[in-house]
């Protein structure tokens, strides 16, 4: 993936990614596209163009064009509308609910009711919880509407669970069913500090202990949070993940040298202790970002470089190829060029 500078994708702005997917329900109708892009002031190209951005606004305003167009508040990309009102029929039960946990099976139970393409499920594991979406019946939705199907309902499922509990949920790693998309680089501001792809489905990692978090809101509260929709779900970029996405942005400046904790947070004007409280409150820690941006860029190259295995471990600043064949099959389960090979014959692909 490309690297990008230190300071962070201003937050009133989206990815042209975004603006695809939000328009992949009417990829056969281009006069309907062009129409709504026009009418949200988007220029007509942002969509084939990963490299630009829009403005919050613009995007805010498409979203509620293409849905109130559609009369779908799932933007055309599942089997069956989610028709107007949707977001209140899926919110207000959670408000009765006396916990996360019991809010989380309720969106669940509900989201598998009302769409017949993915299933949804919470599972508990000793240290951690996972949300898992996975596809059960194909989506009538191109490549870029799989991607924001499973984009959306995340980011909307977890603005949702972190308003009603009136807390932020970090969470560690997120993992997606489909390639690096072109934005993929906004994804560990949106969703987790480590995103992984090609996974078998979609699943996303929390503490156990936020499943405990009380329910906070009640129905004025919920009448507020349905009167500033979409703009309410439409700020994809999430603050608990900021901090993180600085410090990945500096490791990737750097390499293939090393740079050290104590180095990072001078460069951000924090102490070393700071630094490390404050990563740990996002849900991640300095050597799980270093490595994973180290297991990102050997993924990315292997991918789509023709790059020499031994050179890339040299790029990424590992001290032998033996250092970079432990950390990389710690991960992937086989060495990096086990890993090339199999991605060259389509083992990869989903």
């Amino acid at each position: 993936m490309k690297s990008s500078h230190i300071s962070a994708k201003p937050r009133d702005t989206v990815s042209a990614g975004f603006v695809q997917g939000i328009l992949a329900g009417l990829e056969y109708r281009e006069s309907e596209r062009l129409h709504l892009l026009e009418h949200a002031e988007i220029a007509t190209n942002t969509p084939n163009d990963a490299r630009q951005r829009v403005s919050l606004r613009s995007y805010t305003a498409l979203y509620r064009l293409v849905t109130e167009h559609l009369c779908d508040e799932g933007f055309g990309l599942f089997s069956r509308p989610l028709r107007p009102g949707f977001l209140e029929w899926l919110a207000r039960p959670c408000i009765q609910s006396p916990d996360l946990a019991d809010a989380l099976r309720r969106i669940c139970l509900h989201l598998n009711l009302i769409q017949d393409n993915l299933r949804l499920e919470l599972t508990h594991h000793t240290t951690h919880a996972t949300l898992t979406m996975a596809v059960i019946t194909p989506l009538p939705v191109g490549a870029a509407g799989f991607v924001f199907a499973h984009e959306w309902l995340l980011r909307l499922i977890h603005g949702l669970c972190a308003w009603l509990v009136e807390h932020p949920l970090p969470s560690s790693e997120a993992r997606f069913p489909y390639p690096p998309p072109a934005h993929a680089d906004d994804y560990a501001l949106i969703f987790a500090p480590r995103t992984v792809f090609d996974a078998p489905c979609l699943a996303i990692d929390f503490p156990l202990e936020f499943l405990a978090l009380p329910v906070r809101r009640d129905e004025a509260a919920l009448q507020e949070f349905l009167a500033a929709t979409p703009a309410n779900i439409t700020k994809l970029y999430r603050r608990e993940h900021a901090l993180a996405t600085r410090v990945r942005q500096l490791l990737r400046e750097r390499l293939p040298e090393s740079l050290p904790l104590e180095e990072t947070a001078r460069q951000l004007a924090l102490s070393p202790r700071s630094l490390h409280r404050r990563l740990e409150s996002e849900g991640t820690s300095y050597r799980a970002l270093r490595d994973t941006v180290r297991h990102e860029l050997a993924l990315d190259w292997l991918a789509k470089s023709d790059r020499p295995v031994t050179r890339i471990a040299t790029d990424l600043g590992f001290a032998d190829n033996t250092s970079f064949y432990r950390a990389f099959a710690a991960r992937e389960g086989c060495g990096p060029r086990a890993w090339r090979q199999q991605r060259q014959q389509g083992g990869g692909a989903v």
